[in-house]
C-alpha cells in the first residue's frame, strides 16, 4: 500500500468537493435516485441506498436534503433514466485510472471523459485494461481528531462486524471490508457513534505509481481536474501515489 496517509487524500478530495458542494450533492442525488429505483425507498431494506446515505452523510449532506432526495426519487422513479458506465485508461507514466459515471447521454459522457484523458496526454483503454490492478473493497476512513474511542475499541467493533483489516495511521484509522460486508461494518461503526470521514465501496490499487517528473504531475492533475468538473462523473480511482498536502 501507499506509504503516505490515506486521510491526506481524503482531505484533499473533500477540499476540492467543498469548493463545488453543489456538484457533490448533484452526484449524490443521482446515486440516491438510482438506488431508490433499483431497491426501493427504505434504506433498511435497500443496502445500496443505505450505502449511498452513509456516503452522503460523510460528505456533510444535510439529513433533510437526503430525505427529500429519497422522497423525490420514490415519487418520480419512472423518470430516472441514468445509465451506469465505466471507463478505464492510462495517465502519464502508465498510471491507471478508472472513471465511474451516471449519465442520461452516453455519447456526451464518453466524449467528455475522452477529452479529459487527451488533454492530460492520457488515453482511454478497453474494458478491463486497468481494473485488474485494483481490488473492490469497502473502505471506511476515520479522522482521529473527530473520534473519541480508542483504536482497540474501534478495531474490535469493526472486526466483530466482519471487517477484513484495520490500520492505524498518524492522523486516521482505516477499515477495509469486502463489498458484501461493508454495510454491516458501516452500521456497526455508525451505532458506535464514530464519525466517518469517508465510507464507501471503492477501488483500492494493489500497487501505487510515484510520479517524479513535474510535467507528468501537471498532466495527471489536468486529467483529474477535468473529470472532477464533469457532472456525469461519479467517482475516479487511480494508482498515483499522491504526495501529502499541508
Amino acid at each position: 500500500m501507499s506509504g503516505h496517509s490515506k486521510f491526506a487524500n481524503i482531505k484533499h478530495k473533500k477540499e476540492r468537493n467543498d469548493a463545488a458542494k453543489g456538484k457533490i450533492f448533484t452526484i449524490l442525488g443521482r446515486e440516491i435516485a438510482v438506488a431508490v429505483k433499483e431497491g426501493g425507498a427504505d434504506p433498511a431494506n435497500n443496502s445500496k441506498l443505505a450505502a449511498v446515505v452513509a456516503k452522503a452523510k460523510a460528505n456533510n449532506m444535510p439529513n433533510d436534503t437526503i430525505e427529500r432526495g429519497i422522497k423525490k426519487a420514490a415519487g418520480d422513479a419512472n423518470s430516472v433514466n441514468y445509465e451506469v458506465v465505466t471507463y478505464e485508461g492510462y495517465g502519464p507514466s502508465g498510471t491507471a485510472i478508472i472513471v465511474n459515471a451516471l449519465t442520461d447521454n452516453r455519447n456526451r459522457t464518453a466524449s467528455n471523459v475522452r477529452n479529459a484523458f487527451t488533454k492530460g496526454s492520457g488515453s482511454i483503454g478497453t474494458s478491463g485494461c486497468v481494473s485488474y490492478m485494483f481490488d473492490e473493497k469497502g473502505q471506511i476512513i476515520i479522522d482521529k481528531e473527530e473520534c473519541k474511542l480508542d483504536a482497540d475499541d474501534i478495531m474490535m467493533t469493526a472486526l466483530d462486524a466482519g471487517a477484513e483489516d484495520f490500520a492505524e495511521e498518524e492522523d486516521s484509522y482505516e477499515i477495509v471490508t469486502t463489498p458484501e460486508a461493508f454495510n454491516d461494518v458501516r452500521i456497526a461503526i455508525e451505532n458506535a457513534k464514530v464519525p466517518m470521514a469517508s465510507a464507501e465501496v471503492t477501488m483500492i490499487p494493489q500497487t501505487y505509481v510515484t510520479l517524479s517528473d513535474e510535467n507528468d504531475i501537471k498532466k495527471i492533475n489536468r486529467i483529474l481536474d477535468l473529470l472532477d468538473e464533469d457532472d456525469d462523473v461519479q467517482a475516479v480511482y487511480h494508482n498515483w501515489d499522491m504526495p501529502d498536502e499541508d
